[in-house]
């Protein structure tokens, strides 16, 4: 080998001792940047686990954040000794209102327990006048829910046998019925009439509308279509298991009628309450029919307005003074009278899709349905959520933390409740685009 040869073996050595301290000296700090992220990953995990379940995950779309992600998990309840298990979520993680004093509170009576029966209308929406009659400057009244029961059974019992048995028949009914029946057959004080018999404190209805359905469908299968006879017999029935409602009785001194305690004490504007829905199946702004089973008689009364207008008037309602009736779908995971709150959970849908159709949708599939009706007496701001105050006379309420309320959310209100009640100058701007049409 040469002189000029042993030069460039020697620099190659040299270049290629370089080369491989180069590459150990590479591979030594890939492992040592693995070796750090590892270490700093699992001490920040150490360090993380109650931060991680203070905030839940998030939905989002794009890079927009959209709702906290709600799990459905299963829960179990004890009733009358059987366990039932029941779709649910952890409400621990909802930010709400700290306590009912956080509501603009409109007046109203303490909640009461409708118990073992199907009369939450009637329980609603004599709250409602209720509140009503303070509202008007009337004074303070405790009516009677039973009473205006006892003549909406009746009423059924009638149009059951005028129909020949094409006439829907059960224990529930809607908020403008309670009217109807006013009209008809005046109102009473709870005092007067309790819808209880001697010894009883709570409602049941079970064998009393058992024993009416009985004898209704006797008629049905015989033929029986005698009105007068078969509303005199199902009368019967109801002073077996309600007692008779009176006829005459003392207030303040004087005897009088329930229709006259109705008009001269009471003196209740029965004509000037309006009720709304929101629904395609109906024009907008025109009135028509609510197509649920408990507006058994069809009434065609209900001003049909979009959604947006239909929930903002019932939250100007309440801003400016007047209470307002509710008819809404309670079997939903994602309303719970253990906790006292009802929300639409994000694996329903979120808050920002529900909007006319998905509303609809609901009502079509009947995954809404006209379960329950309650009373709106309050308004509250919290986060990014309105928050309404409902009294309700269902058990559901009674055993939760606020004993005969609950919290309803916003989406709540916009998704699952169908029809509301206020009255009409509450809604003035709104009826105006019906005379419009």
């Amino acid at each position: 080998m040469n002189i000029l040869a042993e030069m460039k073996y020697l620099n190659w050595l040299l270049i290629s001792a370089e080369v491989l301290m180069y590459k150990r000296s590479i591979r030594f700090l890939i492992i040592m940047t693995i070796a750090i992220s590892l270490a700093w990953s699992l001490a920040c995990k150490q360090q993380r686990p109650e931060a991680d379940q203070a905030k839940p995950a998030v939905i989002q779309i794009g890079d927009k954040e959209i709702q906290a992600r709600d799990e459905a998990i299963y829960k179990t309840r004890e009733y009358n000794g059987r366990k039932y298990e029941y779709l649910s979520l952890d409400f621990s993680r909802i930010e709400r209102p700290a306590s009912l004093d956080e509501f603009q509170k409109i007046f109203h009576l303490p909640p009461i327990r409708q118990y073992n029966t199907g009369t939450c209308w009637s329980f609603s929406t004599t709250s409602f006048l209720e509140s009503e009659l303070k509202r008007l400057g009337r004074g303070e009244f405790k009516l009677s829910e039973l009473y205006t029961v006892y003549w909406e059974y009746v009423e059924k019992a009638r149009r059951f046998i005028r129909e020949k048995g094409n006439s829907f028949l059960g224990e529930g009914s809607e908020h403008n019925a309670v009217f109807l029946r006013m009209k008809q057959y005046g109102a009473v004080p709870a005092s007067v009439y309790t819808g209880l018999l001697p010894g009883k404190t709570e409602h049941d209805h079970s064998a009393l509308f058992r024993e009416i359905r009985d004898y209704l469908d006797f008629c049905q299968k015989n033929q029986y279509w005698d009105e007068e006879k078969a509303t005199a017999y199902v009368r019967l029935i109801l002073n077996k298991h309600l007692g008779e409602p009176p006829v005459e009785f003392e207030y303040n001194g004087q005897k009088m009628t329930p229709k006259e305690f109705l008009d001269r004490v009471l003196q209740l504007p029965l004509d000037d309450y309006v009720s709304f829905v929101s629904f395609k199946y109906l024009p907008f702004y025109t009135r028509g029919e609510f197509k649920v089973p408990d507006n058994w008689w069809h009434s065609q009364d209900y001003y049909n307005v979009p959604l947006d207008e239909f929930y903002q008037a019932i939250v100007k309602a309440l801003g400016d003074g007047y209470s307002v009736a509710l008819s809404s779908d309670v079997s939903e995971p994602g309303i719970s009278g253990d906790e006292g709150l009802a929300i639409v959970p994000s694996f329903d849908i979120l808050p920002a899709l529900v909007d006319q159709d998905s509303r609809e949708f609901r009502f079509y599939n009947r995954t809404s349905e006209d379960d329950h009706a309650i009373h709106c007496v309050g308004l509250a701001r919290k986060g990014d959520h309105t928050w309404f105050l409902i009294k309700d006379s269902g058990a559901g309420a009674h055993r939760g933390p606020y004993k005969g309320y609950i919290l309803y959310r916003d989406d709540f209100v916009r998704l699952k409740v169908l029809a509301f009640t206020v009255h009409k100058e509450a809604v003035t701007d709104l009826l105006k685009k019906f005379e419009q049409k």
